[in-house]
């Protein structure tokens, strides 16, 4: 089921039920692609047309971030979860690695793919990674032939909202695997480059926090949630 919020449609899902129809896209025959917007670029989507076209294009908009969530049910349409991209990517490397299918790497500073890779096939036994390639480049060209030729079942595409969204959607009649997703800096998570919040943090949806904590230069980033916050209550109140 989709929801409407602030002009994004997300999939209304659970954890579970996001990985099982991940499940069903991995099993069909056609090119399919992931967004995971939080309240960051649910904000820039409320004053970009084209970004927010580009995310309801998606076959699956999930909502990663509790400021999303936070909106539908200021809006009285509320979203059953918060679907964390890092983790929907672990579910579904698990699910790669128990159905022998694969996953193709891209994104990030050079380097920290390798490091990512070794410790999802640490957690995932069986995991098959056939490819990686930062996000340092300038021609698209040469790292599509790249994808291609690993032929992966599933690629992470972790360069940044809204960059990610844009190479997802200009080449998704290019790639011959089954599933994109935009997972941001998923890669520097999984590599352990950067730290996610204790777990009792997630749970009461103070990630947002513990990551200004560790990185204050985010503070102008973060500033995008209580403005988008601010444009939900307003669009209440106007009904």
């Amino acid at each position: 089921m989709k929801t409407d919020i602030m002009g994004i449609t997300f999939d209304n899902v659970t954890m579970q039920q996001a990985l099982e129809r991940a499940g069903e896209i991995l099993a069909g025959d056609k090119t399919c692609y992931a967004v995971t917007p939080n309240a960051e670029i649910a904000y820039e989507a409320l004053r970009d047309e084209s970004l927010r076209a580009l995310l309801n294009e998606a076959d699956l908009v999930l909502p990663d971030g509790a400021g999303v969530v936070l909106a539908s049910k200021i809006l009285k349409t509320p979203l059953q979860q918060k679907v964390a991209g890092v983790d929907f990517a672990d579910g579904l490397l698990g699910m790669l690695a128990q159905n022998g299918k694969s996953v193709y790497l891209l994104g990030s500073k050079p380097g920290i793919a390798e490091l990512a890779a070794e410790k999802m096939c640490e957690k995932h036994p069986g995991l098959t990674i056939c490819g990686m390639h930062d996000g340092y480049f300038k021609d698209d060209a040469p790292v599509i032939a790249a994808i291609n030729e690993a032929k992966p079942d599933v690629l992470f595409v972790c360069l940044g909202a809204p960059k990610q969204e844009l190479f997802i959607k200009r080449h998704q009649n290019d790639l011959s695997c089954r599933l994109m997703i935009g997972l941001g800096g998923s890669l520097d998570s999984f590599a352990g480059t950067v730290k996610r919040a204790p777990k009792w943090m997630i749970k009461a949806n103070l990630e947002w926090l513990y990551r200004l904590y560790k990185e204050p230069k985010r503070f102008g980033r973060m500033l995008r949630l209580p403005k988008y916050l601010w444009a939900v209550v307003c669009r209440r109140i106007r009904g």
